[in-house]
Formats: structure tokens, C-alpha cells, sequence
């Protein structure tokens, strides 16, 4: 049984934006349709999303939790309008707002696919980060159909040995705190604590930091509040700014204009930067970034 649901979005929403470089193991992009595995309580399933030409969203499911979950994925509800408002002339992501103003947050199903995610971003780049988690994932998931694999859980990712976490390609001091930390909590219980309380916990686990405490907050729980401090992106974005390589504790200072819009802020400064909409002097664009940067 397939329930189908045709909503519009609170705010200017784009799912083509939305689901930039959004495909993973749980999830994949064809032809602007998304199609991803869902955690609803216990059970696994298959949803599907795509855009109308008037704006409004197509959501399939198995069931009315499934169309829940989706919502919650995509930040359907997550109304940025307010923020649009307070940044349309920011010098830096201004224009990026007049010219993308439907970019928002993609949600991971659950929080521990966040943690993960966080775990294997740290130092090294996208690409190979995106590589490590789907390894990951496929290990610790059973493939549930469309070529994609079910959501990982706390249990699901306890479950894995650090020496297999290694063999795939994770440090074996990250392995060891994803396992410790999925084995001491069910991490959907932090939708249960504020903000606040969540980034002090996170930051309070070894070999965690400020950004992996974003990455949990942005993409596990689909909050805004706090910016990915330290980000590759932001980073490169500062230093063609600054004229030299920053330091990653330095581009709090990109995000702090941007209050308890920090998240996203940080969000709309990379795509604006990608997409050449962010003004930077003459004689920008340094390259290679130092070694610190590039270790794995």
C-alpha cells in the first residue's frame, strides 16, 4: 500500500537545491525524484519526493508515518522566511539569498547516521567522506530495495567491531567513539534535549568538537542554531577573504553575523561560495590548502 500526500511548503522551498549532492547509501536523486529509507519506530521503509512546477511536493510512503518522517527529512515545515528577510543585503550572503532563496537543510533519518556522517568528515574531504559513511552504512545495514540500504541506529552502528570500522577505512580512534558512544545512548533521544544541551554533550565525547556537534544539530535533529565551526568550506571561504590560510576555530567569525541562524548561515555562505556569489577581493581562490587540512 502506497499513501500519498501533495503538500506545499512553509516558506520558499527548492528540492533540486535541497538535494544537492544529497545521495548516500539510505538515499538517491533521479530525475528529481528522491527516493529514500525511512526509519518509522521499528520498522524500515521506502519513501518517495518530488517537486510540482507550482511549488507544492509529492510525498509517498508506506504509511502515515512514513509521510512524517519524510516531511521531517526534507524540513518541509522548517519555514526560513524569517531568515531570508533578516540576510536579503548580508555582503556576503545576500545575493546568494536574492538568486537561492529555496535552499534549506536536508535531515538524515536518524541521528546516528548524523554522527557517523560527523565521524567521517572530520579532516578529510567530501568525497571520501561520503565514500567512508556508505561503506559504513552497507556494513552495518541490510539493503532494503531500490539499491538502498536501511537507516543505521544506534544498535545497528554499536553492533560494528573498531578493527571492522578500520578495515573499511575509519580511524581507529573515530571508530572506537562511534561504537562507545552508539553503546551508551540511543541517540534519538536527543531530539528530547535543547540545543544547547545537546552540542555540550556531543562536545563532551572524545574526539568530537564544535563541528561535529553541528553536523548532529543540522542534519540529525534539523536545527539551525548552531554553525559547522571549522568546515573545509568555510575555511577556504575565510582564508580567500583574509588573503592567508586561516586556522578552522577562526570561521566562528563567519558565523556569529548570524545569531540563531548560524547553521544555516553557514549553509548559504558555502553555496554562495561554490557558486561564485560571495564577493571576494582580487588575487583570491588560494590554493593548495595546507597539509593540516588535507590529513585524514
Amino acid at each position: 500500500m502506497i499513501v500519498e500526500r501533495v503538500v506545499r511548503p512553509a516558506g520558499p522551498y527548492s528540492l533540486t537545491l535541497c538535494t544537492r549532492h544529497a545521495t548516500d547509501a539510505t538515499r538517491a536523486v533521479h530525475d528529481g525524484v528522491l527516493a529514500t529509507t525511512l526509519r518509522v519506530a521499528e520498522r524500515v521503509e521506502l519513501g518517495r519526493a518530488w517537486q510540482r512546477h507550482d511549488g507544492r511536493i509529492v510525498l509517498q510512503a508506506e504509511t502515515d508515518g512514513g509521510i512524517e518522517a519524510l516531511r521531517f527529512l526534507l524540513g518541509m515545515d522548517a519555514d526560513h522566511t524569517e531568515f531570508l528577510r533578516r540576510f536579503r543585503n548580508d555582503p556576503l550572503i545576500g545575493e546568494t539569498i536574492r538568486r537561492l532563496p529555496g535552499m534549506r537543510q536536508l535531515r538524515l533519518p536518524t541521528v546516528a547516521q548524523s554522527l557517523l556522517r560527523a565521524l567521517c568528515g572530520q579532516l578529510i574531504d567530501s568525497r571520501r567522506a561520503r565514500a567512508l559513511e556508505y561503506a559504513v552504512v552497507r556494513a552495518a545495514t541490510p539493503l532494503v530495495g531500490a539499491g538502498l540500504h536501511a537507516p543505521p541506529t544506534s544498535a545497528d552502528l554499536a553492533g560494528l567491531v573498531p578493527a571492522r570500522l578500520r578495515a573499511l577505512g575509519l580511524h581507529a580512534r573515530r571508530g572506537a567513539t562511534l561504537v562507545r558512544v552508539c553503546g551508551e545512548l540511543d541517540l534519538e533521544r536527543l531530539h528530547r534535549l535543547g540545543t544547547a544541551e545537546v552540542c555540550i554533550w556531543v562536545e563532551r565525547q572524545r574526539g568530537l568538537g564544535p563541528w561535529s556537534a553541528a553536523v548532529v544539530c543540522l542534519e540529525g535533529l534539523g536545527r539551525h542554531e548552531r554553525g559547522l565551526v571549522g568546515d573545509l568550506g568555510l575555511v577556504k571561504l575565510m582564508s580567500d577573504l583574509r588573503g592567508r590560510w586561516v586556522e578552522a576555530h577562526e570561521t566562528i567569525e563567519l558565523l556569529e553575523p548570524y545569531g540563531e541562524w548560524a547553521g544555516l548561515g553557514g549553509i548559504y555562505l558555502m553555496l554562495g561560495y561554490r557558486s561564485g556569489l560571495v564577493p571576494l577581493p582580487p588575487a583570491a581562490r588560494l590554493k593548495p590548502p595546507p597539509a593540516r587540512f588535507r590529513a585524514a
